[in-house]
């Protein structure tokens, strides 16, 4: 019970940095309204997630 209310506090906190970060600092980077802008900014957390997951698995298989 500790170990997932610990997980979950430490993903408030980080939800929380992350929504500080882009409201205060990425007013800082202008980047332009385009539709490859847009493509990039929705699909890129679905590949970075998919890698790690296939690189978890890699791992989890040669063990």
């Amino acid at each position: 019970m500790e170990n997932q209310l610990s997980f979950i506090v430490k993903l408030l906190l980080a939800s929380a940095l992350l929504s500080a970060l882009i409201k205060y600092v990425a007013p800082y980077f202008p980047l332009p309204a385009t539709d490859a802008t847009a493509l990039v900014t929705v699909l890129l957390p679905t590949l970075i997630m998919a890698i790690a997951l296939a690189w978890r698995f890699q791992a989890q298989k040669q063990t």
